[in-house]
């Protein structure tokens, strides 16, 4: 087999993988939006159907990983071409992980929806989540057009999500503290929010893979968080 050949096959595999992502991407910007709207509208039902929605996002996931692992196996890819079987499969890790916080934000709403409503909440969580999604639907963008200055933008504008979720935190305070029933809801909410901000993290690091598959390197400067409430170590994602 001469090496054009052995390139060609190359092409086309990493072809049906990419497909996949982009496939696997489309449906987790669904789910963030689906979450969203059940939340809104307090929708039980829905928000089972988001949550049935993660299964066939992890099974996307699953062949992407066998195909990537296959690929490296039959293939042997060197420098460049390995680079972006790697970068696939870290894509993909962050895709799954976006699907996990949508479908937590599900089960939530199942929760709230049993609760009292507090004022407005869910308005600016919803804008949160379609922020989020803008921004993950540019960084997939970035990746397929190989566009290092779309993910620089994407990681920077990252900020607003952590602003905007600074100011939640805030809010979620002040309601708790003026009524004690409503703190239940509101570290239900502040968890929502939490989730939601991390997506926005998993967007910054397609967005970083993409600068790393581009240039060959990573982002010079560790990207400054605006989230000041908390630690991972002390905030549950789930």
């Amino acid at each position: 087999m001469n090496n054009q050949h052995i390139a060609s096959a190359f092409d086309r595999d990493l072809e049906q993988i990419q497909a996949k992502i982009m496939k696997m991407g489309g449906l987790v910007e669904e789910q963030i939006l689906r979450g969203a709207d059940c939340l809104a509208s307090r929708d039980e039902e829905k928000a089972e159907e988001v949550r049935r929605g993660d299964k066939p996002i992890d099974l996307l996931e699953e062949e992407i990983n066998e195909e990537a692992a296959r690929l490296i196996a039959l293939r042997a890819p060197t420098a460049v071409d390995l680079r972006v079987v790697l970068s696939v499969l870290k894509i993909a890790s962050s895709l799954e992980r976006i699907g996990d916080f949508a479908k937590n934000m599900a089960k939530r709403t199942q929760v709230l929806s049993q609760l009292t409503p507090v004022e407005e909440a869910h308005v600016s969580l919803r804008r949160m989540a379609r922020d989020v999604q803008v921004l993950l639907s540019d960084a997939l963008n970035a990746y397929i057009q190989r566009d290092a200055d779309m993910a620089a933008d994407v990681i920077e504008r990252d900020k607003d999500i952590d602003q905007l979720y600074n100011a939640l935190f805030r809010e979620f305070l002040t309601f708790m503290m003026e009524d004690p029933r409503n703190i239940t809801a509101c570290m239900h909410l502040h968890f929502i929010a939490k989730n939601t901000e991390r997506m926005g993290d998993h967007a910054t690091t397609i967005a970083e893979q993409v600068i790393y598959l581009v240039t060959g390197e990573k982002p010079e400067e560790q990207r400054e968080k605006r989230d000041r409430t908390s630690s991972d170590a002390g905030v549950s994602e789930v």
